[in-house]
């Protein structure tokens, strides 16, 4: 009889790190949030490519998001049933302006649901995941900033 040893099966919140992204997540646990611009037209974009969504070029490279951004919109989320998101609900599943010009899906953290406003103003805070940590968003003032 032959046995395998079990592979951990990864939770749907933990990142999907490898060779290309790792600098994104590693940079995050840094307290610092990434975004990738093209040489070639000078775009910014986000979530992390290794080529630019707008002209195709691979000329692209990691660039200091400044960690503000606008709420563009958000849903509460009252059930999931995916660990570790159930032990999170309500949360705040969000799509956010970057002050860089890249749309980014995250989460708002630390607000009641009802100071929601579009177009509020949000500064970047992390979760942190093990060794690395994701980017969550919460109101701007309320501390964090990357």
């Amino acid at each position: 009889m032959t046995t395998r040893a079990s592979t951990p099966v990864p939770s749907p919140a933990d990142p999907g790190v490898d060779a290309f992204t790792r600098p994104y997540w590693q940079a995050a646990a840094e307290g610092r949030l990434l975004v990738r611009r093209c040489a070639a037209c000078t775009r910014p974009h986000h979530y992390p490519r290794e080529f630019c969504p707008y002209c195709w070029s691979e000329d692209v490279q990691w660039e200091r998001a400044s960690g503000r951004a606008t709420l563009y919109t958000w849903s509460v989320v009252h059930r999931n049933d995916l660990p570790p998101f159930g032990e999170r609900v309500p949360y705040v599943a969000a799509v956010v302006d970057l002050a860089e010009g890249p749309r980014m899906m995250t989460e708002v953290v630390d607000c009641a649901e009802s100071a929601l406003r579009i177009g509020a103003g949000l500064e970047v805070a992390f979760r942190v995941r093990g060794e690395y940590a994701v980017p969550v968003f919460r109101m701007a003032g309320e501390g964090g900033g990357g």
